[in-house]
């Protein structure tokens, strides 16, 4: 048996499976939003090419 032979893959995965991947993307985002903002938390986010601490009560999710 070879390990260390190595597999190709013919296309990028992220492009081939993006229709499903980009939704569970958009979901996990918007449920780790809820969650800092349930839990009183700010959230580092980029605006205008500075990072900025959004506070949980401007949290939009």
């Amino acid at each position: 048996m070879e390990y260390d032979k190595k597999i190709e893959p013919k296309e990028d995965l992220f492009v081939r499976y993006s229709e499903e991947i980009t939704p569970a993307y958009h979901r996990a985002v918007r449920e780790a939003l809820l969650k800092h903002k349930r839990a009183g938390n700010p959230v580092p986010i980029e605006r205008d090419g500075k990072i900025v601490y959004l506070k949980p009560e401007d949290i939009e999710a």
